[in-house]
C-alpha cells in the first residue's frame, strides 16, 4: 500500500500531537513535578517587600553585619560581638527552593552570637537564609542564598 504526501503530513500531525498531549498530560499527573508557588501568600508578601528593603539596608549600614559559612558538620551563623545578645529577638529561615517541605525557622533566642545548623536539617543543594531580626526597636534582615 502506498501512502501519498497528504496522508503522511496528516500521520505526522497526528503522532506529533499524540506525543506533545502526552507530555503535557505526563507532567500534570506526575507526583514528582509539584506545581505551587514558590511562596505561600505571594501577594500579600509582595506589600511588604519596601519594609524588607529597608531592613536589609538597615542592615548592611552596620559595622559588621551577620556573616555565615560552612563548618565541618554544618552551617555556621555568627552575629556581630558587639551587639547585646538579650535585646536582639526574630527568627532564621532556611528556604528550600526546589521542596517546600524541607524548609524551616528557628526562633533567636541568642546565648552566644553563634549558632550551628547541623547536617541533620541540611541536605545538599540550594538554600536561602533569611534572618528577620529586631535590635533595639528596629528591624532588619539578613538574606543569602548558599549551595550545601
Amino acid at each position: 500500500m502506498k501512502i501519498n504526501w497528504g496522508t503522511g503530513i496528516v500521520i505526522g500531525m497526528t503522532l506529533f500531537i499524540s506525543f506533545i498531549l502526552y507530555l503535557v498530560f505526563n507532567m500534570l499527573t506526575d507526583e514528582k513535578f509539584d506545581h505551587d508557588l514558590v511562596t505561600e501568600e505571594y501577594y500579600k508578601k509582595e506589600l511588604l517587600f519596601q519594609q524588607e528593603i529597608d531592613a536589609e539596608t538597615r542592615g548592611n549600614a552596620l559595622a559588621e553585619n551577620i556573616s555565615d559559612r560552612r563548618i565541618m558538620n554544618g552551617w555556621l551563623i555568627e552575629f556581630p560581638e558587639d551587639l547585646k545578645l538579650s535585646e536582639i529577638s526574630g527568627s532564621l529561615s532556611f528556604y528550600r527552593p526546589s521542596n517546600a517541605k524541607l524548609d524551616f525557622d528557628i526562633p533567636l533566642n541568642l546565648e552566644s552570637n553563634r549558632i550551628e545548623i547541623t547536617d541533620k536539617n541540611l541536605i545538599p543543594g540550594r538554600w536561602n537564609i533569611y534572618i528577620h531580626w529586631e535590635y533595639q526597636g528596629e528591624t532588619y534582615l539578613y538574606k543569602n542564598e548558599i549551595v550545601y
